[in-house]
């Protein structure tokens, strides 16, 4: 059952910028990674739902947020079908994210008051999810759409609260361009968590990472 209100998902999203998108099948080495985020500044953290089992690493690190990471929102990505959704609102997910739109999964959120993040690339898919309940649409591939979609999307539906993921890049200029597009958040993978870096389990450095991106967030905003 989620722990936090729709409302404080929302806002943390909003107030913080970013939101991780990790997926790994060791449950230690991930949460040493959500750690890792959480000491950087991060306050919503997506677990992908990518690997057999999936599940059972995502329950644990629910488990692990909630008892050593106080304010760290847990959610689950790359969900396309109401039924793995509700499995994972089961087991704690505050938020639900997906590659597509299915407007199967907008019911099951909805009727727990859990924010749905359906992955949009037209703005007819953006209206039919707006439509559909969902406060925060995930435009979805962000590297092939650009920051010109997110502001021509935004000119005649002004109202429009959207996360980018794909392409984003913990450096100034690749965020000051996707914010000035008018974005509301940012999902951000592999380049939060360098092979390099993972390799060598040098956790700071993500920490770092996180912490240097928010500042440009900020300086930004």
């Amino acid at each position: 059952m989620a722990k936090y209100s729709k409302l404080q998902v929302l806002q943390t999203m909003k107030e913080t910028g970013i939101v991780p998108v990790f997926y790994n099948a060791d449950v230690e080495i991930s949460k040493k990674v959500l750690k890792a985020c959480y000491d950087g500044g991060i306050r919503a953290f997506e677990f992908t739902n990518r690997g057999d089992f999936a599940q059972e690493v995502f329950a644990e690190l629910v488990k692990y947020a909630n008892k050593e990471l106080p304010g760290m929102i847990m959610g689950i990505g790359s969900i396309v079908d109401p039924g793995t959704a509700a499995m994972y609102i089961q087991l704690g997910a505050n938020f639900v994210v997906g590659p597509v739109f299915n407007p199967a999964v907008a019911p099951i959120c909805n009727r727990r008051l859990i924010p749905y993040c359906p992955g949009c690339g037209t703005m007819s898919e953006v209206s039919a999810a707006q439509e559909a309940g969902c406060d925060v649409c995930k435009i979805f591939p962000g590297d092939v759409l650009g920051p010109a979609f997110v502001k021509d999307l935004r000119g005649p539906m002004p109202w429009s609260q959207v996360m980018v993921t794909g392409g984003v890049k913990p450096e100034k200029a690749n965020l000051e361009a996707w914010f000035k597009a008018g974005v509301t958040c940012v999902g951000m993978g592999s380049n939060l968590f360098p092979k390099e870096v993972m390799a060598a389990g040098e956790w700071e450095k993500i920490s770092q990472i996180c912490s240097d991106s928010l500042d440009i967030i900020k300086q930004i905003k």
